[in-house]
């Protein structure tokens, strides 16, 4: 499964979910920053990308457009790369029957509230 991470996430994401998901790319690396949300919609349809943000945006076009690009959308707030990739790592089974399923256009993660103690 391949994942788009949204600039709004850190490029070091690449290399810390490599062992997870191998073939993660960074908007940075493939010309897309400071582009148009549509551009970069439209990049992860194109490609068989799942678009990961932390951008209500993508939730909206998710909604409006539904897939491709199929969306996980980050609900974590100000965090660090080490609990975003903590985020994705731990959820790494459900994001790949959400990619498989032909149906779901967005998924939601959020850290529990277990994790927050």
């Amino acid at each position: 499964m391949k994942l788009l991470l949204d600039e709004n996430l850190s490029h070091k994401l690449v290399s810390r979910l490599a062992a997870a998901f191998p073939d993660t790319a960074h908007v940075d690396a493939i010309g897309l920053r400071g582009k148009p949300d549509t551009a970069v919609w439209q990049y992860a349809a194109d490609h068989g990308f799942v678009l990961v943000s932390k951008d209500d945006d993508f939730r909206q076009l998710s909604f409006l457009r539904g897939h491709p690009p199929k969306v996980v959308w980050l609900v974590i707030g100000n965090a660090s790369t080490g609990a975003i990739a903590d985020l994705l790592q731990q959820n790494q089974a459900r994001i790949a029957a959400f990619a498989a399923d032909p149906d779901d256009a967005l998924l939601t993660l959020a850290p529990s509230a277990q994790d927050a103690l």
